[in-house]
């Protein structure tokens, strides 16, 4: 046993409310439900979120499950389309208010800390159509609203939140690349939309202090996905273009949430360009003056970033691709059934960029983990999923981790993506990520090999 984490680490997981609970008695779909909806084709074999994992009508076993692989803290979010009956008024749905109530109380009452987020990718589908979504300031106010009734409900028990989940991602995903409905590829938009989203994050922050959830204990977070940007090579031209990579990937949202403020390079890029967003002098001081108390950070992969080569094409527009090209790193170890790279070397250099750059804030590795196709081909006899590979991954990111909190870094947890295998947008149950495996015809929940390891480190706070 050589690998000891602080006092009251954080062992747990994290799924979120449209990938776990299924559409039961919503007042609202989001814009998954929605895609789904209308264009079914697009998931993997045509599952999409109508069930999920069943967690509206199964999350008192569920969370029992949690506890018995030795989890003490668990992730989710709290869904809009579910809580919120009357989206301009804010009136409350009385089932969605019922429901997370309870899984609040159940996760209290085994002694599971509960972490809530408020926005996991699920965008009211009519605020889209009505309003643009995040273009729209009126929507960054309608989410505050949102947020400080989520919190006048229920922060006298749940006393570490998240504003956002990824917000790079929606950028990614609604406005360059077509991965999230309405798949529209505009980067002036995306660049507004990007502001938009830090601004609805600072007023949310915002509201939460003005009702004094930090007087009691509460603290408040965002949730980003760090992909360190690393440079084909030491030229100066390779250089530049992973820092632009890193300002527009990372930077764009981890600077306003800890710092207040924007890179000034990245905006005087924007401005250049002719992309930059509007904004004015009092949005800019509540960004500036309601950043987060600690940091939640999903890490999966690295960025491979080099100087463009081939001249950049303007078919779409303007794009940030117009500075870097991706590099395809020779002899990289990959996750060859989502394609990813895995270097868990990059969990230090994130401990250590916080550490340095970013105050040395509070921070867990809030998502981590390894999809897998297919894997009913790894039961054994008795029915148990022997996950040998998880096994390997997570412990192979902890060493490197544990070795970020030597070194001085202000890590308190760590959680994998996800307890139990869910939906997962577009790929649905393509790949499966969890400690638990789900069968989806009979909804039969086991824990794989990986849950039960998971129980041990727990136990021994370390491996």
């Amino acid at each position: 046993m050589n690998k000891i984490f602080p006092k009251d680490f954080w062992w747990g997981a994290a799924t979120s409310g449209p990938q776990c609970e299924g559409r039961f008695n919503k007042p609202h779909k989001n814009v998954f439900d929605y895609w789904f909806d209308i264009e079914p084709n697009k998931f993997f074999n045509e599952v999409g979120p109508n069930v999920a994992s069943n967690f509206y009508n199964s999350y008192e076993s569920d969370l029992e499950m949690l506890k018995e692989i030795g989890l003490n803290s668990f992730r989710t979010s709290m869904q809009w389309t579910r809580l919120i009956k009357d989206l301009e008024t804010c009136e409350v749905d009385k089932d969605g208010v019922r429901f997370y109530n309870a899984v609040i109380d159940k996760c209290l009452s085994l002694g599971i800390t509960p972490v809530m987020n408020l926005h996991h990718f699920d965008l009211p589908v009519e605020l889209y159509e009505k309003y643009n979504g995040w273009e729209s300031k009126h929507v960054v106010d309608l989410f505050a609203k949102f947020a400080r009734k989520a919190f006048e409900l229920f922060s006298d028990r749940v006393k570490h939140w998240a504003t956002f989940n990824e917000p790079i991602v929606i950028i990614e995903g609604q406005y360059l690349y077509k991965h999230h409905y309405p798949c529209v590829v505009n980067g002036k938009r995306a660049v507004q939309a990007s502001y938009n989203l830090a601004l609805a994050s600072a007023k949310a922050i915002k509201e939460f202090r003005d009702l004094g959830c930090d007087k009691n204990g509460g603290k408040i977070s965002t949730i980003l996905n760090l992909t360190p940007s690393y440079p084909r090579s030491n030229s100066e031209e390779d250089i530049k273009a992973s820092n632009i990579a890193d300002m527009f990937f990372n930077r764009m949202f981890l600077d306003p949430a800890v710092h207040g403020t924007f890179p000034e390079k990245l905006v005087e890029i924007f401005k250049k360009d002719n992309v930059m967003w509007e904004c004015n002098e009092e949005e800019n001081n509540i960004i500036k003056e309601n950043t987060v108390d600690y940091l939640g950070v999903n890490y999966y992969q690295p960025s491979r970033i080099m100087a463009r080569e081939i001249e950049f094409d303007k078919i779409n527009g303007w794009m940030p691709e117009k500075y870097f090209e991706r590099y395809d790193m020779p002899g990289k170890r990959i996750n060859p059934h989502r394609g990813w790279e895995i270097y868990p070397e990059a969990m230090y250099d994130v401990a250590i960029n916080i550490r340095d750059n970013y105050k040395n804030i509070p921070w867990y590795v809030s998502e981590n983990g390894m999809g897998v196709e297919g894997e009913s081909k790894f039961k054994n006899a008795e029915g148990i999923i022997e996950d040998d590979y998880r096994i390997e991954f997570i412990t192979d990111h902890l060493k490197w981790l544990h070795k970020g909190i030597e070194a001085g870094t202000n890590c308190f947890g760590y959680h994998l993506w996800t307890p139990i295998d869910c939906w997962s947008w577009n790929n649905a149950y393509k790949n499966r990520y969890g400690f638990i495996s789900l069968d989806l015809e009979t909804k039969e929940k086991t824990i794989k090999k990986s849950g039960h390891w998971m129980k041990e480190v727990s136990k021994n706070n370390g491996f």
